[in-house]
């Protein structure tokens, strides 16, 4: 294996998801899954999630495959006002193919930076994947 890391080419089926889900105009918790085709070197979408819990968002992904997730999430301020920060979500299991790990570590900034995410945050255990875990990511 020689130095070079790949990098997985966003589709522009992605770059319109992400466009998409940044202005929805919903007012729930949503989550766009991506995965990585290792076939055709892509990034594609694997799931678009409405209207979800974290703990839902936590039993869609499969605790052995990374995912990339961007979550809008639905933020109750203790004040009464409601926000919906915009977060990157790396997760990339400790047990998952090494070559896939690669993959998905090589890609991370080039998706973050065509969604245009400045919260990015990354997780290696799903049971991790909480509430609280976000809000304290979030700063609550």
């Amino acid at each position: 294996m020689s130095g070079n890391v790949n990098i997985c080419a966003v589709t522009d089926d992605v770059k319109q998801a992400l466009k998409d889900f940044r202005f929805r105009k919903a007012q729930d918790t949503a989550a766009l899954i991506l995965k990585v085709d290792r076939e055709k070197q892509q990034i594609i979408i694997d799931e678009k999630l409405e209207n979800i819990t974290i703990e839902e968002l936590q039993e869609s992904l499969q605790s052995h495959q990374p995912r990339y997730v961007i979550l809008s999430y639905r933020q109750e301020h203790k004040d009464g006002r409601v926000s919906y920060p915009l977060c990157f979500i790396y997760f990339t299991p400790r047990d998952s193919h090494a070559e896939l790990q690669i993959m998905y570590a090589g890609s991370k900034i080039s998706l973050q930076r065509e969604a245009d995410l400045a919260r990015a945050f990354e997780i290696r255990e799903l049971e991790d994947l909480t509430e609280e875990w976000l809000l304290e990511k979030l700063g609550n």
